[in-house]
């Protein structure tokens, strides 16, 4: 068993943690019947059923291997800035971010050609848009599983700035 090297010391709300340069992650995933399986985790509670795209014979209604990739980006990109924005207190009002995927034949088989992020910044004054603009990009280059992958990835930011409504 090789040992766990520990590294950085983060606060965060009051409790130290110590981050190790080294984790671990496990999903094991069955096909089930027909045109279904399923997808666990150690750290999940809840399996994930899943099928291949209608396109290719599967089932509607169901996750597909495809959209769960698409999710490992978005969730990947969501918790990565929520990550840096805390880091440099910099609060928001909310973000959401959609990630698509273009998948095309190729003599290999079917892959992945793009994928675009769209990552959706609510703020709330207009004199914080440059440095929302920076940690959206330091996110893009942080992401974990967008690093991960081989396929071209195109990032489209968007700022809204958000006027707090008053309560009279």
């Amino acid at each position: 068993m090789v040992p766990v090297q520990y590294r950085r010391t983060e606060v965060s709300q009051g409790v130290v943690k110590i981050m190790s340069e080294e984790h671990s992650y496990r999903v094991a995933a069955w096909w089930t019947s027909g045109r279904t399986g399923i997808a666990k985790s150690d750290s999940a509670p809840n399996a994930i059923h899943f099928t291949a795209p209608a396109e290719f014979g599967g089932l509607e209604g169901r996750w597909t291997p495809e959209e769960l990739l698409l999710a490992a980006v978005a969730g990947c990109y969501t918790t990565t800035l929520r990550a840096i924005a805390g880091s440099a207190q910099f609060d928001f009002t909310d973000l959401q971010v959609e990630a698509s995927g273009t998948v095309r034949k190729a003599d290999s088989g079917y892959s992945f050609t793009q994928i675009v992020v769209r990552p959706n910044l609510k703020i709330a004054s207009a004199e914080e848009r440059d440095r929302a603009l920076d940690l959206l990009k330091r996110a893009e280059k942080l992401c974990l599983v967008s690093r991960a992958l081989g396929t071209n990835l195109k990032f489209e930011p968007q700022l809204e700035i958000v006027k707090p409504v008053s309560v009279s």
